[in-house]
C-alpha cells in the first residue's frame, strides 16, 4: 500500500471521527467532516468506501446531498447555524484584522447564499401512523 492511500484513510478515519462527534454535537458541523471521509475514502480503498457509504451516519447526514436529491431544511439550518456561530467567533477574533473580516464576511455570505439557493430543499416524508387495535 501506497504512502497516497495511507494518508487518505487516515484522514478519512480523522473526518469520520469529527462527523460523529459532530452528529451528536450541535456545535461541530457533521457535514463538512463526513464529507471529507467520504472523499478519502473513495480515494484509498473501495472496501472502506463502499462500507463508509452504507452506515447509518453516511445515510442520515449525506446520501440524499451526494444523490444530488437536496437536503431537510432542518439540516441546511443546522449547517448555516453552526458555520454562522464559528464565523462570528473568528470575526469577533479579528477585530485588529480588516482584511481578514472582509474576506471571513464574504466567505460567510457565500455559504449562505449556497445553502439556501444552491441546494435543494427536501420536504420530510410524513410521519407512517401506526395503526393501533
Amino acid at each position: 500500500m501506497n504512502i497516497k492511500k495511507i494518508l487518505y484513510m487516515v484522514l478519512g478515519c480523522l473526518g469520520l471521527g469529527l462527523g460523529a462527534v459532530g452528529a451528536v454535537l450541535p456545535l461541530l458541523p457533521a457535514f463538512p467532516f463526513l464529507l471529507l471521509a467520504a472523499f478519502c475514502f473513495a480515494r484509498s480503498s473501495e472496501k472502506l468506501h463502499s462500507w463508509f457509504v452504507s452506515t447509518k451516519l453516511y445515510q442520515d447526514n449525506l446520501a440524499s446531498y451526494v444523490a444530488g436529491k437536496g437536503m431537510t431544511k432542518k439540516t441546511k439550518v443546522r449547517i448555516m447555524v453552526t458555520v454562522t456561530l464559528l464565523m462570528s467567533v473568528g470575526f469577533i477574533m479579528m477585530h485588529a484584522v480588516p482584511v481578514g473580516r472582509i474576506v471571513l464576511g464574504c466567505v460567510w455570505v457565500f455559504h449562505l447564499i449556497y445553502f439556501l439557493f444552491g441546494v435543494k430543499t427536501l420536504t420530510p416524508a410524513p410521519a407512517e401512523e401506526s395503526c393501533q387495535s
